[in-house]
């Protein structure tokens, strides 16, 4: 079973250890409760590392006040045997007081690529996020560091941090995982009665009838959205959050599709919100 680690000074010692005898080193940041699709990054970290690290933090500053911080699901016993099936060498997994002392006052802000989507929708969540990796990155000072397709505009953030600030690092973007019926993997799906997990696939049905439009050659930016809103107006139990259409490099809404673009939405289902997007060309 891989080791559990809970404090900074032990985890920076592990990983410098690891780095004199000459190993590389993976990480996987993660907020636990793994399925599917964490298992990918961290089977994909394992394979080309010689030591991958999954760290399980539920980050409470990229939380908004009334969201689900409290009853984010954890299971450290699942998550740990999954970091094991896949070959992690250790899990950090610091309480909240280890990363944010009680005098802890320093925070990462990104422009732009933050600005829009989950950045318009919930104030102060990428700061959250970014601060977080940054420390996570700082800490562990790994080789490679794993995250996925499905919260693109993360991954997009996060690349931008590591170059921008010229850390020695590389960000590995992984494939977005689906349920068979398309569901996009998600924690937060845990959270769907089955109704609602049925009507949660109209995320996918959206981004197909977007993905023919572009397709068939739609270069009309609102013709592709009014195809996605189409279908997601026709599930009663969802409520759209966003639906946009954005230029790949900067995060920006397009209303001409002329280049690479990334279509995304955040809906909720219920209560829960599910967020899913694909790009154009893929």
């Amino acid at each position: 079973m891989p080791e559990i680690i809970k404090t900074i000074a032990q985890m920076r010692s592990r990983a410098e250890a690891w780095k004199k005898e000459g190993l590389s080193l993976g990480l996987v940041p993660t907020m636990g409760f793994l399925h599917a699709g964490h298992r990918s990054l961290i089977d994909r970290a394992a394979a080309e590392n010689d030591r991958a690290v999954v760290s399980i933090f539920v980050n409470p500053i990229q939380f908004g006040p009334s969201e689900d911080l409290a009853s984010y699901p954890r299971d450290m016993e699942h998550d740990r045997e999954v970091c094991a099936q896949a070959g992690a060498a250790a899990i950090f997994n610091p309480e909240t007081e280890e990363i944010y002392p009680p005098d802890f006052r320093t925070g990462v802000e990104m422009t732009e690529l933050t600005e829009t989507l989950c950045g318009a929708s919930r104030p102060g969540h990428f700061r959250g996020v970014l601060t977080v990796v940054t420390k996570l990155l700082n800490i562990v000072r790994p080789d490679r560091a794993y995250f996925g397709r499905k919260d693109a505009q993360q991954l997009a953030a996060v690349t931008r941090l590591a170059r921008d600030l010229n850390m020695p690092v590389t960000i590995v973007p992984c494939p977005l995982i689906r349920e068979p019926d398309g569901l996009a993997l998600s924690s937060r799906n845990a959270y769907l009665s089955p109704a609602e997990r049925g009507a949660a696939l109209c995320l996918s049905r959206a981004l197909a009838a977007g993905r023919r439009e572009l397709m068939a050659g739609e270069t009309r930016a609102a013709a592709v959205k009014a195809a996605m809103r189409a279908v997601l107006e026709g599930e009663p139990l969802a409520r759209v959050d966003y639906l946009e259409i954005v230029e790949a490099g900067t995060m920006r809404p397009l209303e001409t599709i002329d280049r690479p673009v990334l279509a995304a939405l955040a809906v909720f289902i219920g209560r829960t919100r599910l967020i899913d997007n694909f790009s154009f060309p893929e």
